[in-house]
């Protein structure tokens, strides 16, 4: 199994603390950093040059989408949001997931579980 190296992009740090925790066990993925701020996680996506991003859409300094057109990074997108799923229609690269905060940790799993079989899902 590929060892995924993720970003997790989101201005409220529990949520990146809750999803880390879940994330903690999984031996195939690998957080290589965290960001709060869309120049943080621009700096970090050309650096890291992540697998999968976990991403919120408002972040301390603009927004998802302002990340998403800024970075040049190729990666699989996992759109993490208290918002309404039509949101996602919006950005420039569609993500594999949509998962909705508090991010349950079945649908994160089962969501991991698909990108593994290479399908991208809506829950």
């Amino acid at each position: 199994m590929k060892e995924l190296r993720t970003l997790i992009i989101d201005d409220e740090w529990l949520i990146r603390l809750e999803l880390r925790r879940m994330l903690q066990p999984l031996l195939n993925i690998r957080i290589v950093g965290e960001a709060a701020t869309v120049a943080e996680a621009v700096q970090l996506a050309e650096t890291q040059h992540p697998d999968l991003v976990f991403l919120d859409l408002q972040l301390g300094d603009g927004s998802g989408l302002d990340f998403l057109n800024q970075s040049q990074a190729s990666f699989s997108l996992i759109f993490i949001t208290a918002f309404e799923y039509t949101l996602p229609k919006l950005l420039p690269r569609p993500p594999l997931a949509c998962l909705a905060k508090p991010i349950n940790k079945e649908k994160l799993f089962a969501v991991l579980h698909a990108l593994q079989k290479g399908e991208g899902v809506q829950v």
